[in-house]
């Protein structure tokens, strides 16, 4: 993955074989400790989902690179990529030892994708009864409101909840003031003039 620093990504992976990721409930809590421990140095997160075999954070990138101290206590260089691979592989290693299995868990590559420099999306193509047409947003500011909307509707969209306030594993109880969650940064997503929409 190659980020830039003062920029928002799309960040996102999947299982392998659509195998659960997050079997209890207890793992939903694990994986956000581990997303808290290893991510916030780096980046700011502005909405995050956490779905039984996926997962999708909105990030604000701060700092490509943090000093820390090794076991060692020698100071060593570590990157957004590498603590993005910390988090899933020591995530892994946890569910692997509860549920007895050997393997990958995610897949290979975690992909990324630049909200704030939108031009190496590719436009999504939807089918008319007049022929395919290209789905093109108004205005290049809008892909960060898109994918916002667009990650706290996953529970809905695969018919999890009703209501995407309902899904208890994303940030949008925190947005509809339900929960006083420290995780997303509200103050952030209003400064960026992102803000949550009831469907």
């Amino acid at each position: 993955m190659i980020f830039q620093q003062d920029h928002l990504y799309h960040v996102y992976n999947r299982s392998i074989a659509r195998r659960k990721v997050f079997v209890n409930y207890g793992n939903y809590i694990y994986f956000l400790k581990k997303t808290r421990k290893n991510l916030l140095p780096h980046c700011r997160i502005l909405a995050y989902c956490l779905m039984p075999d996926h997962f999708h954070l909105m990030v604000y990138v701060d700092c490509l690179e943090i000093s820390i101290e090794d076991m060692s206590g020698n100071m060593k260089k570590r990157t957004l990529n590498q603590s993005i691979g910390i988090l899933l592989r020591s995530y892994t290693n946890a569910l692997q030892n509860q549920e007895k299995f050997t393997g990958s868990l995610f897949q290979q590559h975690t992909k990324s994708i630049c909200l704030t420099e939108p031009k190496g999306i590719t436009p999504a193509y939807f089918e008319t009864v007049f022929g395919a047409r290209i789905n093109v947003l108004p205005n290049e500011k809008e892909y960060p409101q898109f994918c916002f909307d667009y990650i706290h509707n996953n529970p809905v969209k695969a018919g999890l909840v009703a209501a995407a306030d309902q899904w208890e594993f994303s940030s949008a109880k925190d947005y509809c003031g339900i929960r006083n969650g420290k995780l997303p940064d509200k103050n952030l997503a209003e400064k960026l003039g992102i803000t949550f929409r009831h469907k």
